[in-house]
């Protein structure tokens, strides 16, 4: 097979600012610089489709030690699938024209909103047959983080409660607690009761419709195994959860709306009114095994991804309005281009 020729311009969208937000200084480059060549266990990619998180607009508003890291002029997003175009001689196992999909570690300077990325081959796989791309799009951040905040901690039979059940990482963590055996009861917002329960969800707290939360949870008693909590509030959840978490169980802050809300929860000790059950931060690593055990998930109908938005690629600016907005009921999708 004939080695395609490296493109040295792609149409991307790219940022050199965040101030007022980063949608504020996106900028659509028709002729913008391509990655490099792949080197080594590199892989360069056409993106299809690219699929938004929150953090791919919160760690480039970090400030100028962010800028530094990622390098400027930048393009956004992490998640992906796409078309194999050249590898570099590490990459033996996939080949030029090969569907893939998967995301990068952390926001990079080749993003995912433009025509091309490059990207090391251990954080791709192939899509399997069967499954539709843009399913496969999703499985990056999100997915991967429900799956490492539940695998490892729970098993068939475990009661797990998810505060926030209707985000991305929601979505996800009540199809995979499913299908690893639990019973799974959430919170969410009226609008979204049944679309949790659609999922899965065996509970499904409506928190705009109760007063105390905490309270109805310790109104229930001791019964759940695993907490997961990727909203930070209310801000007495985990002081109070050794009254509605078993006391070998663990409670996982996959995310928060203020960093305060992990530095609080870890600094104050239970002596003095803390929490009194395991309390775990997590950390997202990028991991194949994970990308290939989710795609293989897709294939056999025990996980979907709930796509709430489909874009178009000059349609951006608006793809992360809404993910701003936090009203996005599951992943938000940018075409980049046609399959």
């Amino acid at each position: 097979m004939t080695t395609p020729p490296h493109p040295s311009n792609m149409k991307a969208w790219l940022y050199n600012s965040t101030t007022g937000g980063l949608e504020k200084n996106l900028n659509l480059e028709p002729s913008a610089r391509a990655p490099p060549a792949p080197r080594g266990s590199q892989v360069l990619i056409q993106v299809l489709t690219a699929s938004l998180n929150p953090a791919d607009f919160k760690v480039p508003e970090m400030g100028m030690a962010a800028h530094l890291v990622i390098g400027l002029p930048a393009s956004p997003g992490m998640d992906f699938a796409g078309r194999v175009v050249t590898t570099g001689p590490g990459a033996t196992h996939l080949r030029p024209g090969q569907l893939v999909y998967g995301c990068h570690s952390r926001p990079t300077r080749f993003g995912s909103l433009a025509e091309y990325l490059t990207i090391d081959v251990g954080c791709v796989v192939p899509v399997p047959e069967g499954v539709e791309l843009d399913q496969a799009a999703g499985l990056g951040i999100a997915a991967q983080s429900a799956y490492q905040a539940l695998v490892g901690y729970v098993k068939e039979g475990d009661k797990v409660f998810v505060n926030g059940g209707s985000g991305g990482c929601g979505l996800f963590a009540i199809q995979i607690a499913k299908a690893l055996g639990c019973h799974v009861t959430v919170t969410c917002s009226t609008r979204n009761v049944e679309l949790c329960r659609g999922l899965g969800a065996d509970e499904v707290i409506d928190y705009t419709a109760v007063d105390d939360l905490v309270g109805v949870l310790c109104d229930g008693g001791t019964v759940y195994d695993h907490v997961l909590d990727h909203i930070g509030s209310p801000s007495e959840l985990y002081f109070q959860s050794h009254q509605f978490l078993k006391a070998e169980g663990v409670f996982v802050q996959v995310g928060a709306s203020a960093f305060t809300t992990f530095a609080g929860r870890v600094a104050w000790p239970s002596l003095l009114g803390g929490g009194k059950r395991r309390y775990k931060i997590f950390f997202f690593a990028n991991t194949q095994q994970h990308l290939v055990a989710l795609g293989d998930m897709l294939k056999t109908g025990s996980l979907k991804t709930h796509v709430d938005t489909k874009y178009e690629f000059e349609d951006a600016r608006q793809a992360f309005e809404k993910l701003r907005s936090g009203r996005a009921r599951g992943k938000i999708l940018v075409q980049v281009a046609k399959a």
